[in-house]
């Protein structure tokens, strides 16, 4: 999605907004070398890439291993699932009763019960952790990767958040940590983060008629009178920049943005805003306005997800907001009535989003990780909620080539530490890399930090997935 303007240009029009293309900020100074990691691999023999794309969906707040699928019906009634238990495809397995539609297709992917988060912080540790360098698992893979795809000028490290498909969403939410963070890498490999300053239309924005966009001749000349209204700046490089400018707007990737390409039935079976009304929300909670927006954009979001991974992004980071920390306190739903305002939309979008990548037949190449910081108590409050929990939390594995249909390890009978084949984030971080690298040939590249290999070769993929 492109939003263009037949304003002029003034004095004050400053070069980083007359052309944003998220945090990669194209005309904003991001060095030309840094680009160019991919060209360096030309030369080798084998590629350390390998042809796959994660998409990475953080369930932020910390959702409840027991009314998802984990809901430990023969406990007590203080433990088992509030919301009950449905049958799945897989025989003897069952989830909780809000997931319906995942319950039709757990077949076709997998899950673990006994995933540790290692403690009941609200933070973003699986996704952004001190031990991967503070950075964001998909600043790894770019670091690896290099940030563009220079056959296709697509950024390989993306985070969506509501406003990516919703301008009037709220903002991301970043008291617990920092989704964008490259931390040691630095920011040339930040995720690319449509929809920042308040929609797409302030990330990627030309002052020119949409008609003369084909036209280079006038593009150019518009960014050089740009140019001019900014001789005090160094403008070293411009016009390379331009050009690279020019092909992250032409070269498919502006197209990858626009929803309204798709098949009008494809985007009715991913909407979420219409069968999950806000009006429908309790306003006593003080999170309404987070329900609301989890409600309105997960679907648009796992289908721009989608659009992005097919056309040669490599790594998808999507959070709706705070949603899944079910106290039912002043600011939080019970569990019951939660899961109906987050459990519910999130099953309709996986669904979606499943049945989508199978008929497309992208299930080997694309692979989905569902999970939060940390899972919920054994025991529901007074209050008819769960509180923190870091012994044990909830991880759905889709696709990526990884084995389908299966229950990895086994939790204890009040489904609060593992029974069997605990699962660190650490093997997390390992299954994914493994996914989207050959770690044998990235050990072999030059020039690549020894805690960056560190970082994504520390645990054990799990097991039971390969």
């Amino acid at each position: 999605m492109l939003t263009f303007q037949d304003r002029l240009v003034t004095d004050d029009f400053r070069r980083r907004s007359f052309l944003r293309v998220g945090s990669l900020g194209l005309l904003g100074g991001l060095a030309l070398p840094q680009l160019a990691s991919l060209e360096a691999l030309a030369g080798s023999k084998k590629s350390p890439l390998r042809d796959k794309s994660v998409v990475f969906l953080f369930m932020h707040g910390g959702p409840s291993q027991f009314e998802t699928f984990d809901p430990k019906m023969d406990a007590p009634s203080s433990v088992r699932s509030l919301t009950g238990e449905i049958n799945t495809t897989i025989p003897g397995v069952t989830f909780g009763s809000t997931f319906h539609q995942l319950a039709q297709r757990a077949h076709l992917f997998s899950i673990v019960r006994s995933f540790v988060t290692g403690d009941g912080n609200h933070d973003i540790k699986p996704i952004v952790d001190k031990s991967t360098l503070g950075a964001n698992l998909g600043s790894l893979y770019s670091r690896v990767a290099g940030p563009l795809r220079t056959d296709r000028a697509m950024p390989t490290n993306m985070a969506l958040f509501p406003r990516a498909v919703e301008p009037t969403a709220g903002p991301a939410i970043t008291s617990f940590g920092n989704f964008e963070s490259a931390g040691e890498l630095g920011s040339a490999y930040a995720p690319f983060v449509p929809g920042a300053g308040g929609g797409l239309e302030e990330d990627m924005m030309l002052n020119l008629p949409k008609s003369r966009l084909l036209d280079r001749r006038s593009l150019l000349e518009a960014l050089d009178n740009c140019k001019r209204l900014l001789e005090s700046e160094s403008v070293q490089g411009f016009s390379q920049q331009q050009g690279i400018a020019f092909d992250v707007l032409l070269n498919g990737v502006s197209d990858a943005f626009d929803l309204q390409k798709e098949d009008p039935k494809l985007i009715a079976r991913y909407d979420t805003a219409s069968r999950f009304p806000a009006d429908q929300i309790d306003k006593k909670w003080n999170n309404h306005r987070h329900y609301a927006d989890h409600g309105a954009t997960i679907g648009k979001l796992m289908l721009l997800a989608r659009r992005l991974c097919e056309r040669g992004c490599g790594f998808v980071t999507v959070t709706t907001s705070f949603v899944w920390d079910m106290h039912a306190d002043v600011n939080n739903a019970t569990m019951k009535e939660g899961m109906g305002y987050v459990g519910a939309p999130f099953d309709h979008a996986i669904s979606a989003f499943i049945d989508d990548v199978e008929a497309r037949g992208l299930s080997d190449k694309i692979l989905l990780v569902c999970c939060g910081e940390m899972g919920r108590t054994p025991t529901i409050n007074k209050n008819g909620g769960r509180d923190h929990w870091g012994n044990l939390a909830p991880l759905l594995v889709y696709g990526g080539g990884l084995s389908r249909g299966q229950v990895i390890g086994k939790s204890s009978r009040d489904g609060g530490t593992p029974a069997s084949d605990p699962i660190s984030r650490q093997d997390l971080v390992a299954t994914i890399m493994h996914a989207l690298l050959d770690l044998g040939e990235v050990r072999l590249m030059d020039g690549l930090p020894q805690n960056l290999l560190d970082s994504i070769s520390k645990g054990t993929p799990i097991r039971g997935l390969s």
